[in-house]
């Protein structure tokens, strides 16, 4: 019985591209995934971190390649999925992570910061997508977008971001109707305040930080590598029946 459950998320033989897998949650997802067996592409920007990832992963007795990509760029996406198929010979597996945050006063904010927000986190997300549908339909697949807690909430002072993280989920449903005959399972992750980067200036806000810890139900923020059994479940045969939804990982921050 154990070893049958066991086989349910067991990633061998399959191949997973991670956008923004270099840093943070990304990083964290592409580790999980190679240690459930995944053959694991890490597709981002900064080419030492990118580097580090792969060789952590190899390390590990994982197999990873590292690939260069903007996905606010059409060729560069297209190129990723590109070297992911003549290394790997498919993908299975999409994990739409790559992201950026920006805001301040709505009446103040440029347009070249929402249309950068907007391009990465949503467009980026679609895109890279449709690019890879073509190699997820073959054997059936699955895609993992990242949402936010700005996707269940408004934000007076990152409208952008809330903005685009609300347009993911609505995207993630589309998908999940429109893909559903190609066997392909389109899901979304909504981490909580994990500890990242992008969230480290929060803690430097005393009072800001100590209501989050305080409405979160567990206390505390969470740690990048806590999303990775989620993403392995939605990644795996075990979520064979499970499309359209957003599951957030967040100790319990929507539910208070």
């Amino acid at each position: 019985m154990l070893s049958a459950m066991h086989s349910l998320f067991d990633l061998t033989g399959r191949v997973a591209l991670v956008t923004g897998g270099n840093r943070g949650i990304g990083r964290a997802i592409a580790l999980g995934l190679a240690s459930a067996g995944a053959r694991v592409v890490v597709a981002a920007r900064d080419a030492q971190r990118t580097a580090d990832t792969v060789k952590e992963i190899e390390q590990s007795g994982g197999q990873a390649l590292g690939v260069s990509c903007d996905v606010t760029e059409r060729m560069s996406i297209e190129a990723a999925v590109v070297a992911t198929e003549r290394a790997f010979g498919g993908l299975q597996i999409l994990v739409n992570n790559a992201g950026i945050s920006g805001g301040g006063p709505p009446a103040q904010i440029a347009e070249e910061i929402w249309d950068q927000v907007v391009d990465t986190n949503l467009k980026g997300s679609f895109q890279m997508a449709q690019a890879a549908h073509r190699l997820l339909r073959r054997d059936g697949g699955k895609i993992i977008n990242l949402g936010s807690e700005y996707s269940l909430f408004g934000s007076g002072f990152v409208a952008p971001y809330s903005a685009s993280k609300g347009g993911v989920i609505q995207l993630t449903k589309s998908l999940a109707i429109a893909w559903a005959a190609d066997r392909i399972q389109v899901n979304a992750l909504i981490p909580g305040w994990i500890r990242t980067d992008m969230t480290a200036p929060v803690e430097r806000m005393e009072s800001f930080y100590r209501s989050i810890v305080q409405r979160t139900p567990a206390g505390r923020f969470g740690e990048p590598d806590e999303l990775a059994g989620t993403a392995i479940f939605l990644a795996s045969m075990a979520s064979d029946f499970v499309t359209g939804i957003s599951i957030p990982v967040d100790g319990g921050y929507a539910a208070a």
